[in-house]
C-alpha cells in the first residue's frame, strides 16, 4: 500500500476541523448557497466574485439569491466566516477552491468554456502544494482532465494526486426548490486518482448529506450533463405531444393528465412555451459536441434541442390564431406576457422562452406589455419594459393575455374572469372552475 503524501494528511486534517480555509469562485446561484453552507459549519471562506455590484452585496449581507435565508447570509457575514473580494490574490491561502462560473454556448451551439479556462489560469499561477481544486461547473466528459488538468500541472510545475488535488462535483441547484437545498441532495464526485477523490469527497461530506463518489471525473461530468439531457428529451417528448394534439384538435392536458394517473412505468412532464434556465437549453449541447468527436450523433439530444427552440414560435402562431378568431388582426392587437422569468416564482430570465415569444410578438408589430412580480424589468429588441401592476385596467387593456410563466402570485381565477381573451402555455388554469370558452390551452 502507497503512503499517502503529507500534504494529502495535513489537508484532510484541517477539512475534518473546520480550519480549511475555502475558497468559491464565482458567487451567482450556485456558488453563494455552497459558500454560505460551508460558511454555517465553521469554514472560513472567501468568495472570489469579478462583479463588483454583487461582491459589495455579499459584504453588506444583502441576499440576491432566493434559495438563500436572509438571516443565514447575515449571520456568517457579520460573523467573519465569509467575504467576497474581488481578485485572485487570495487563492494562495486558501486549501479548497470550488470553481462556480458560467458554461455558456457559443451561437453555434458549442461550449464555450473561457470562464473555466480564465480561472484555471489563475488559479495555476497561484497552486500550491497541499490545494484541493474542485469544479463544480457543467461540462462536457473531460473537461477537468483534458482542459484543466494540463494547464494546472504545467504552469504550476505540482503533479496531481502528490502534490494538489483535483475534482469534478457537478452542481445540483433547483432554483426555488423548497425540499431539496445544497445540503440535503445527494452529491456526486468524481476525480481520476485515488488520492484526490478521497480528498474531495471528505471535504464535501462535511456539509452535504449524502456524497456519491464515482470512478472518475469524467464520469462526474457525464452524470450531470445526463440528468439535463433526460430532462430535456423528455420535455420535447410532451412538446411534440402538445404539437401533435393542437394538429388533431385534442387537449394534450387531459392526455397528459390521465396518463399521469399510471401508478408505474410513466414520469410526469409538461409542455410549455420553451426551456430556460442555464441547464436544460444548454447542457445537451455539451454532450452533443463531445460525442462528435469520437464519430458519434446524438440524435435524441440534436431533435429535442430542435423541437424545444421550436415551442415560443408555436406560441406565436398560437396567438395569432386567436386573435385572428376574435376577428382582430396582430399587427394591430395589445399582448399582455404574465411571466418573463424562466421558472415560476423566481426573479431568472436567463434563456427564457418568454422572452422569445415577447421577440416574436414584438417582430409582427404587437404591443406588448408584461408582468412579473421578480422581474422588474427586461430588455428585448433593443427595447426596455418594465413590468406593470396586474390591474384591472392593465388586463382590460390587452386584446390577448399570455401565460407564459405560472407564477404562484397571481390571482388566475381573476385573470380569466378579467381578460378579453387568455393563451395559457402551462396549463395552470385547466382546472379552475371559471374556465371560459376565453381560454386557450396550448
Amino acid at each position: 500500500m502507497f503512503e499517502k503524501p503529507a500534504v494529502l494528511l495535513d489537508l484532510q486534517a484541517k477539512i475534518r476541523t473546520h480550519t480549511a480555509i475555502v475558497g468559491v469562485v464565482g458567487l451567482g446561484y450556485v456558488g453563494l448557497p455552497f459558500a454560505v453552507e460551508k460558511a454555517k459549519v465553521g469554514y472560513q471562506v472567501v468568495g472570489i466574485e469579478q462583479n463588483p455590484q454583487r461582491a459589495e452585496k455579499v459584504n453588506m449581507a444583502d441576499n440576491y439569491i432566493t434559495d438563500i435565508k436572509d438571516e443565514d447570509l447575515k449571520q456568517v457575514v457579520s460573523s467573519g466566516k465569509l467575504k467576497a473580494v474581488l481578485d485572485f490574490d487570495a487563492l494562495a491561502e486558501m486549501d479548497v477552491i470550488v470553481i462556480c462560473v458560467p458554461t455558456p454556448l457559443t451561437k453555434n451551439l458549442t461550449p464555450n468554456l473561457s470562464y473555466i479556462e480564465s480561472v484555471t489560469h489563475s488559479i495555476a499561477k497561484r497552486l500550491r502544494p497541499g490545494q484541493l481544486v474542485t469544479l463544480e461547473s457543467t461540462t462536457y466528459p473531460g473537461t477537468t482532465d483534458e482542459v484543466m488538468r494540463p494547464v494546472l500541472e504545467q504552469i504550476s510545475g505540482l503533479k496531481q494526486g502528490e502534490d494538489f488535488f483535483l475534482a469534478h462535483s457537478p452542481e445540483r441547484v433547483d432554483p426555488g426548490n423548497q425540499r431539496y437545498t445544497t445540503k440535503n441532495t445527494n452529491k456526486v464526485v468524481g476525480a481520476s486518482d485515488a488520492h484526490s477523490l478521497e480528498v474531495a469527497t471528505l471535504f464535501y461530506q462535511q456539509t452535504i448529506d449524502h456524497v456519491v463518489p464515482v470512478s472518475s471525473a469524467k464520469a462526474a461530468e457525464l452524470v450531470k450533463v445526463f440528468e439535463n439531457t433526460f430532462r430535456a428529451v423528455n420535455i420535447a417528448l410532451v412538446n411534440e405531444l402538445a404539437l401533435l394534439c393542437d394538429r388533431i384538435g385534442l387537449n394534450v392536458w387531459e392526455v397528459l393528465d390521465a396518463a399521469n394517473t399510471k401508478p408505474f412505468g410513466i414520469m410526469p412532464f409538461y409542455p410549455g412555451p420553451g426551456v430556460g434556465g442555464h441547464c436544460i437549453p444548454i447542457d445537451p449541447h455539451y454532450l452533443e459536441w463531445k460525442a462528435k468527436e469520437v464519430n458519434f450523433n446524438t440524435h435524441f439530444i440534436a431533435l429535442a434541442g430542435e423541437i424545444n427552440r421550436s415551442m415560443p414560435l408555436f406560441v406565436r402562431e398560437k396567438a395569432r390564431r386567436v386573435l385572428n378568431n376574435l376577428g382582430l388582426a396582430p399587427a394591430k392587437s395589445q399582448v399582455l406576457v404574465i411571466g418573463t422569468a424562466y421558472k415560476k416564482d423566481l426573479g431568472d430570465w436567463r434563456e427564457s422562452p418568454s422572452i422569445m415569444v415577447i421577440n416574436y410578438l414584438l417582430e409582427d408589430k404587437m404591443t406588448v406589455t408584461y408582468h412579473d412580480p421578480f422581474v422588474p424589468q427586461i430588455e428585448v429588441r433593443g427595447q426596455s419594459f418594465a413590468s406593470l401592476p396586474l390591474t384591472d385596467e392593465n388586463i382590460a387593456a390587452a386584446d390577448l393575455v399570455i401565460i407564459a410563466t405560472d407564477h404562484s402570485q397571481v390571482d388566475y381565477v381573476d385573470l380569466v374572469d378579467k381578460a378579453k381573451a387568455i393563451l395559457d402555455t402551462r396549463g395552470i388554469t385547466r382546472h379552475l372552475d371559471c374556465l371560459h370558452d376565453k381560454v386557450t390551452l396550448l
